[in-house]
């Protein structure tokens, strides 16, 4: 007479607290983590250590796409939006006094993905009018983010009655705008011609 196969056993590693970047329960709702926000006003806060982190690293990001950059009008809208990066850290640093909280930075995954990609399209691109486009479209790609990201702070500072905190952000959401026009401007009148004749 055959022996009954035994039944197979499986043995689990215990997850360490904190080493799951999601936790979710069996019908797929991820699980809030310990500090995670439960207003408004926490939510905001954490908005703004995201963008302190990501303006400070694409202030050092924009240094190197002006090195590679060649058109010399690009060159200049680089470095015009790298001095108004900085002020940006400075008036979120603003912001941070006004609502009585420590001026912190947490890293934003989405602005560490998007420099990245930022280099790898320059290493993806010759030198010349093809990259000046790619460089464009990089920059673009970061000013949309930030557009969303501060209209959004702007948005809550208006519900929480944060009206000098709201100002701040205006202004930085103003100019990201106004690069975001203008490198559009530079790109359809110039770069993105000039590229286009490269394939003749």
């Amino acid at each position: 007479m055959a022996k009954s196969a035994e039944p197979k056993t499986t043995t689990r590693t215990p997850v360490k607290s904190g080493t799951a970047t999601k936790k979710s329960t069996t019908d797929g709702k991820i699980k809030a983590k310990s500090d995670a926000a439960e207003n408004l006003r926490e939510f905001l806060v954490d908005g703004l250590k995201d963008l302190y982190w990501a303006e400070k690293h694409l202030s050092k990001a924009l240094v190197k796409m002006e090195k590679n950059a060649t058109s010399p009008k690009l060159k200049d809208a680089i470095n015009n939006h790298k001095s108004e990066t900085d002020v940006q850290i400075t008036r979120l640093e603003e912001v941070f006094g006004i609502l009585d909280e420590k001026a912190k930075a947490e890293k934003c995954d989405a602005m560490e993905g998007l420099i990245k990609e930022g280099e790898g399209i320059m290493e993806e691109t010759e030198a010349g009018a093809v990259r000046d486009a790619a460089i464009i479209a990089a920059v673009q790609k970061v000013e949309h983010y930030e557009i969303a990201s501060y209209g959004t702070l702007v948005a809550y500072c208006q519900l929480l009655e944060e009206e000098e905190a709201m100002k701040i952000l205006q202004q930085t959401l103003d100019e990201e705008k106004s690069c975001d026009s203008l490198l559009t401007g530079l790109a359809i009148s110039e770069i993105n011609l000039d590229a286009a004749d490269e394939e003749k």
